[in-house]
């Protein structure tokens, strides 16, 4: 994963996107150094929150994908698209 190399994210955002890769493509991602690592970064409202927009967010796009949309297209009859 590039992210975790990069220097434009903070150790706690690195976290956050290591935790979205774990709910998005690989649950067994989530061991326990994972957990330590979100548990010194976020508090437990904070997980929830955290891994309930992450799951929104996949669901809805891969709905949007499944109707056919793609991006900056304009949905019909509308003046509302994908940004």
């Amino acid at each position: 994963m590039k992210f975790e190399d990069s220097d434009r994210f903070t150790d706690r955002e690195k976290t956050a996107l290591r935790y979205t890769s774990a709910v998005i493509w690989d649950s067994d991602l989530a061991d326990d150094g994972l957990w330590a690592d979100l548990h010194s970064h976020f508090t437990e409202p904070e997980l929830v929150e955290l891994g309930f927009f992450i799951a929104l967010t996949s669901g809805q796009q891969r709905w949007i994908k499944t109707l056919g949309i793609g991006h900056r297209e304009v949905l019909g009859d509308t003046d509302v698209g994908l940004i």
